[in-house]
């Protein structure tokens, strides 16, 4: 099994400071606007943008949430093993705000099309976007795009991009692996 680097650390933390600018030039003071962290790995990427939003831009009060898709999934009852779910954690309103979804990889889609019927049991939002780390091309199953991506790759099938988080793996990185 080869693998490539495809970010560094430093690179991750250019790439999360633009798309924590791209949030600020559309959503202003985030007082209609909510982030919600995809479970499991997109609560990473979550957290890592609320500190920047407050932390290096001064954006305070800005409502951070953690959803779990697991029994959501069109696929769930596909696999042997036992499935352990999240927590989902959102303790404010969605109700006519804008929430913008945010997950680490955006591969087919099958987990955005998730969280959109996950999140109805909260609400009905305003408005939806959808901020991802990477990008992989080519290969949706749904019509489902990011409105702010941090890098797109043109991967394969048997290949799997591996994005690691200071938080858990020990460093911020993205690998390109060969299955």
């Amino acid at each position: 099994m080869s693998q490539k680097v495809l970010l560094n650390s430093k690179e991750v933390n250019i790439i999360l400071h633009r798309l924590t600018c791209q949030l600020i030039e559309n959503h202003d003071d985030f007082s209609e606007t909510v982030l919600i962290g995809i479970q499991p790995r997109g609560k990473f990427l979550a957290d890592r943008i609320a500190q920047m939003l407050n932390r290096d831009y001064k954006i305070k009060n800005v409502e951070l949430g953690h959803l779990d898709i697991t029994f959501f999934r069109d696929d769930f009852r596909r696999s042997e093993k036992p499935l352990e779910a999240n927590t989902t954690e959102i303790d404010f309103i969605v109700e006519n705000k804008n929430i913008v979804f945010i997950d680490d990889v955006l591969y087919t889609g099958r987990s955005i099309r998730s969280a959109l019927t996950a999140i109805q049991s909260f609400g009905r939002p305003n408005n939806i976007e959808l901020l991802t780390l990477i990008d992989r091309r080519f290969s949706r199953h749904l019509p489902i795009q990011p409105n702010y991506r941090g890098r797109q790759v043109d991967a394969i099938d048997n290949q799997k991009v591996k994005v690691n988080w200071v938080e858990n793996e020990g460093e911020d990185s993205v690998y390109l692996i060969d299955k």
